[in-house]
């Protein structure tokens, strides 16, 4: 008897244009829809076809946001499946695989069960049904209610017909049947508690949530030459810009992106510039720009393994440094990276009121891993901020940089009241002429630099995971490795140790150095040198005992999260 109690690891493996993830997308939907608690994560190739992509689909009986390395089930729809994920897979995974493709690996650990997709399909019609063969098997493995994915085929494939639709179900119900054949025959039982709430969940994946936050926050243009993974916010706004009154500009380069936004921003409107770090290392002449003349702007940048191309379509969290040091001069940033969905949503909005509240340049972080993930969310986790508008109306003695207190000008738009808004990437004095008066130039470089203050009073602590808030290690985090860490401590039972996700890395709260005092620290990222740590050394001090880092391309698995815990 094989028996899955709570938590099962779910892998959809074939080459680009297989239909892997068209699979992922509708195991996901139709469990979510019966009350299970999914997540989902992506690893594809850098390629249009060919290669070996996998989906995981984790699902379990509460909320989890982690990769986990263990597989159950593999399906492999090609026989490179089985060479491409060898390393995961063990004893107890059962792989489904057409008979050529499970005898064409010999030469590895799990047990292969001979799986008809094709044939199926066949007698539903055509080989395109292949993925709907491959829902229906894996809902009869689970013992899942039918009904839910036969309506959800209805309402997919309507729009080209009743015999499509109909082919599909039948396809459905030929692996269905096989599935629960199959499970009756290895004694293989699947037993996942539903959440009685789970029916009011959302199922998000990271660009969507990154595209909920910015319409939120009144998003009214964003501009982007694409660039994988960056590209998927760009595609989920422009699918919304009729819905939202947002401008979408693909722009012939990178330069001209950033600049684009600039522009807008300049003339009112709230811009962002969405990218990833090679595309991002073409708008360092735009940060420099936006930050002479205080222009605000909010700019994603997905992260990938760099440098140069890289790898693509994979995950990396080297990108810290490049933001923290982009653009030539001293002036003010802030740099957030969301570690939930639901926390991206309230940071795009945070990002946008930051920017034009202190005019300045905000970036969010996120990764492949982050972006293409999706999972169920509880609609009350959503946090909706008011969106305040910065502008003035201008006089006829309208100075756009006349010196406050707090270094911030009132911002004046052209043609919304009688003055000139005059701005200059020269160093300039109050009524945007440029100048070459050293003791205006001194006044400039403090103005540019005051807001900082007011932005680290403002800046978001770092949340408490895990154990009790007094225990002596801390296990830091940011971005995207927030939901790996949480379950590992969950699985550690250590009460020594804690973890601290921190969501806004720059600039930081004084108050933060008071939660490291005292404490082992051990910083678990996502690069090869541990920037994070570094940062934490520049800001407090402090002494960073241990650095747990993985910059293969690939997420922190639970698994490797839980042996690193062992050895803090």
């Amino acid at each position: 008897m094989r028996n899955y109690v709570n938590d099962v690891s779910l892998v959809f493996g074939g080459a680009a244009g297989q239909g892997v993830q068209t699979i992922a997308d509708a195991v996901v939907t139709v469990l979510k829809q019966g009350g299970y608690h999914v997540f989902a994560c992506t690893e594809f190739m850098s390629r249009i076809r060919g290669g070996s992509n996998s989906t995981e689909v984790r699902v379990t009986s509460k909320k989890r946001s982690a990769y986990v390395r263990r597989i159950d089930f593999l399906f492999a729809l090609n026989a490179e499946v089985a060479g491409h994920l060898r390393e995961r897979i063990d004893g107890k995974t059962l792989v489904f695989a057409e008979k050529e493709e499970a005898d064409e690996e010999e030469d590895f650990p799990g047990r292969r069960i001979e799986t008809p997709f094709s044939r199926f399909a066949e007698e539903a019609g055509k080989p395109i049904y292949s993925n709907t063969v491959a829902v229906g098997v894996v809902l009869g493995i689970m013992d899942v209610a039918l009904d839910g994915f036969l309506d959800y085929l209805g309402k997919l494939f309507s729009p080209k017909g009743e015999d499509v639709v109909e082919s599909n179900r039948k396809a459905a119900m030929l692996g269905y049947r096989f599935g629960k054949e199959i499970a009756e025959k290895e004694g293989i039982r699947v037993e996942i508690d539903r959440d009685p709430s789970g029916g009011g969940s959302l199922l998000v994946d990271g660009n969507t949530a990154m595209g909920i936050g910015s319409v939120a926050a009144g998003c009214s243009f964003v501009s982007s030459y694409p660039m994988s993974p960056g590209t998927g916010l760009l595609t989920f706004l422009a699918g919304k810009s009729g819905e939202f009154d947002l401008i979408v500009d693909q722009a012939e380069d990178e330069i001209a992106a950033i600049n684009a936004a600039l522009g807008a921003s300049y003339a009112g409107a709230r811009a962002l510039v969405t990218t990833s770090g090679g595309g991002f290392a073409l708008m360092e002449e735009g940060v420099s720009l936006a930050g002479a003349t205080e222009t605000p702007v909010v700019v994603h940048i997905g992260q990938r393994p760099g440098p140069a191309t890289g790898l693509p379509t994979r995950m990396e969290q080297s990108d810290l440094d490049l933001v923290l040091h982009a653009g030539h001069g001293d002036f003010s940033r802030v740099v957030f990276a969301p570690g939930s969905f639901a926390q991206a949503i309230e940071i795009m909005q945070r990002a946008f009121d930051l920017a034009e509240r202190f005019q300045t340049t905000v970036f969010v972080l996120t990764d492949q891993y982050f972006l293409d993930s999706v999972e169920t969310i509880e609609e009350a986790t959503i946090v909706r901020l008011p969106v305040e508008r910065h502008i003035v109306k201008t006089g006829e003695k309208y100075r756009r940089y006349v010196f406050t207190g707090d270094g911030v000008s009132p911002r004046g738009v052209p043609g919304f009241g009688d003055g000139i808004v005059k701005v200059d990437s020269h160093e300039h004095d109050e009524s945007g002429h440029l100048t070459e008066n050293f003791h205006i130039r001194k006044l400039m470089v403090e103005k540019r630099l005051r807001r900082l203050d007011e932005l680290a009073g403002e800046s978001l602590m770092p949340e408490f995971l895990g154990a009790d808030k007094s225990a002596g290690t801390l296990v830091i985090s940011w971005g995207s490795n927030r939901g790996v860490l949480e379950e590992a401590l969950e699985l550690s039972g250590r009460d020594d140790v804690a973890g601290l996700h921190f969501s806004q890395l720059y600039p930081l709260k004084s108050d933060v150095r008071k939660l490291l005092d005292g404490k082992t620290l051990h910083v678990l990222e996502n690069n090869a040198t541990g920037q994070f740590a570094d940062l934490l050394r520049r800001e407090f001090g402090c002494t960073v005992s241990g650095r747990i880092l993985k910059a293969t391309g690939e997420p922190f698995s639970l698994e490797e999260v839980v042996e690193a815990l062992k050895e803090v």
